[in-house]
């Protein structure tokens, strides 16, 4: 405590050097309760009313986020410390207004839930996610921002942040409002590995871990090793890393059973926490690869309706297909490339998974990328508790977005003899280097740059971005000596059975999907299956049972509950749509030296 009164000293003696800034005093004396106390000092205050609030959303985050709920206790003083009326006049706006230019505010922040969005306070570490955790005042946006965290010395702790460093390890600074809200922040007994990464300019940047999480040094050298490999890749595809802030780029990483999953990027870091013990396995690569690809795809190849980001409100865009969904495609690309995924189990696991989305989800069938994407507002983490039928009607874009960036790869090598990377580096030349937020013609636009074809261009984004039309995925994957095949050939089907409960019968749990047997008969969630074809129908056995004595195509009744209410109907079923890739060498085909190219080329390492 000693340590605020010096620096709040020091700040008032100093003030015409500071009249130009914003700054937080962060101390932690309850934190066994999950608080901190925090201090935010803003001076030459020239509105009559100074506003202060709380963020509605966070970067990487589209929909609100009612952080102003952990916050309270919110008290204003002027600069001799005597109280200011503090009128509350929305959940997380609060208003000054009879000051002379300097307000103090103090006020008690919780934070019990550690991931890429909130915070996380414990006598264990401290996670912050700065839009959970701090209040702001309006109109100070363009106001440079210090910020000193009150760590005790006894506690032996380390601060891993993209802010910018000073002269004093607990105390940064960042240039903007803007700037400050895109660095999150990890604070406790961190581990760390360190390397260099070399563009072709000559200029060298600093990279780390900071690892919240218990592990052995072997097994933390190892994975960072393995990690740097992942860099690797990510940087063979653009040619170059980008010109890092301050010249470093921090992996923030709680690996631990108390945190909550979650990636989140940021412009020169990203806040990783998967809620495992840390044991360096390579699955936990995909979120890495993923995340660090944002620092090109996102945060400077960025989209003009996220700039500048709104916190105040939800932030919808049109382009989440290629922000997110490209960047989901290049994530467990950049693994395989760099070694840790063999080439039968991303085609079995990655690939199948992205086609079987396009193909079969009614939110990819019958709604575009661009939809999708504007339905980040609502689905991304979003909270409600009323039932939505966005199973029929949204494909998640990360997904949505890895389909179409594999259709896209494939479609360059075969018949322009390019490459997604190709288009991934004109995207940045043309919108990330120079940080010029793009639009989606934009994008469609440095497609027809990169292949020569303004009316393929047009032709593919009014086809499968700004439309919905399917998308043959056998003649684009035959070049790389893979097909697909039907994993449940000529077997009836009705729907997937994993949202169906055997509680109490046969009851649908969550809601029908459109185009499949059971959608088209009528029945939907909280329904209850009493027989099918005159059977009773009490277990997913039962209806497995009663399913494998009949064809896809075939008409018979279905009974079931609805409210209480006995219903008959008729059902069609028809084949499981669901597909899986093979190889050529699982298909008894030939494999030739063409498709072996074509593979080195697309899944080998660079």
């Amino acid at each position: 405590m000693e340590k605020i009164f010096v620096l709040l000293s020091l700040t008032l003696c100093l003030q015409p050097a500071f009249a130009q800034r914003v700054s937080y005093i962060v101390s932690f004396p309850n934190l066994a309760h999950h608080e901190a106390q925090v201090e935010l000092i803003v001076s030459d205050v020239t509105s009559r009313t100074a506003v202060f609030r709380m963020s509605r959303s966070s970067p990487g985050r589209y929909a609100t986020h009612e952080f102003g709920k952990n916050i309270y206790d919110v008290k204003a003083f002027d600069q001799s410390g005597k109280p200011l009326t503090v009128n509350r006049t929305d959940g997380d706006v609060y208003e000054v207004s009879r000051h002379t230019g300097y307000i103090r505010v103090q006020y008690t922040l919780y934070g019990n839930y550690a991931d890429g969005t909130y915070v996380g306070l414990d006598p264990t570490d401290i996670h912050f996610n700065m839009p959970g955790a701090f209040l702001w005042m309006k109109g100070a946006e363009n106001i440079p921002i210090t910020i000193h965290f009150n760590v005790p010395p006894e506690w032996h702790w380390t601060v891993a942040t993209q802010l910018q460093p000073t002269g004093d390890s607990l105390t940064f600074l960042a240039r903007n409002f803007q700037y400050f809200m895109d660095c999150p922040t990890k604070i406790g007994a961190l581990h760390y590995r360190n390397w260099t990464v070399k563009n072709p300019d000559g200029k060298t940047y600093a990279f780390r871990i900071a690892l919240d999480g218990g592990a052995d040094d072997s097994t933390f050298t190892t994975f960072s090793e393995k990690v740097q490999k992942v860099v690797h890749q990510a940087q063979a595809v653009f040619g170059e890393t980008p010109a890092y802030d301050y010249g470093n780029y921090t992996f923030l990483a709680s690996i631990n059973p108390y945190v909550h999953g979650d990636g989140m990027e940021h412009r020169n870091s990203t806040m990783i926490s998967i809620p495992i013990v840390f044991h360096g396995d390579d699955h936990l690569l995909g979120v890495f690869a993923h995340e660090f690809f944002h620092c090109w795809n996102v945060k400077r190849i960025r989209p003009r309706t996220l700039e500048p980001f709104n916190f105040e409100k939800s932030d919808m865009s049109y382009e989440l297909w290629f922000a997110e969904g490209f960047t989901q495609y290049y994530g467990e690309l950049l693994v395989q490339r760099a070694g840790f995924t063999k080439d039968t189990d991303y085609v079995k696991h990655t690939l199948a998974a992205l086609i079987n989305l396009k193909m079969n989800a009614p939110g990819a069938r019958y709604y575009s990328p661009v939809q999708a994407s504007e339905q980040a507002v609502f689905t991304d983490a979003g909270v409600s508790i009323d039932k939505t039928n966005f199973p029929n009607i949204f494909a998640s874009y990360y997904p949505y977005g890895g389909a179409i960036a594999l259709a896209l790869d494939l479609e360059l090598r075969s018949r322009f003899n390019k490459t997604l990377d190709d288009y991934m580096t004109a995207a940045w030349k043309k919108f990330g280097k120079p940080e010029i937020p793009y639009t989606v013609s934009g994008l469609r636009d440095v497609l027809a740059s990169v292949t020569g074809d303004k009316k393929f261009a047009d032709e593919y984004f009014e086809k499968y971005i700004y439309g919905h039309e399917p998308i043959d995925y056998n003649p684009l994957l035959a070049p790389a000596g893979f097909l697909l095949k039907k994993t449940e050939a000529g077997r009836a089907w009705i729907g997937s059975t994993r949202s169906f409960s055997e509680k109490e019968g046969l009851i649908i749990e969550a809601g029908t999907l459109r185009g499949t047997p059971v959608y088209e008969a009528g029945l939907d969630i909280d329904d209850k299956i009493l027989a099918i074809d005159n059977q009773d129908t009490r277990t997913v056995g039962d209806l497995n049972s009663i399913l494998g004595k009949l064809h896809p195509g075939a008409s018979v009744s279905i009974r079931y509950l609805h409210r209480g209410e006995e219903k008959k109907g008729t059902i069609t079923v028809q084949e499981n749509p669901v597909v899986s890739v093979e190889t050529f060498e699982q298909a008894g085909q030939p494999v030739t030296p063409a498709i072996q190219q074509f593979r080195k080329s697309w899944l080998g390492s660079k």
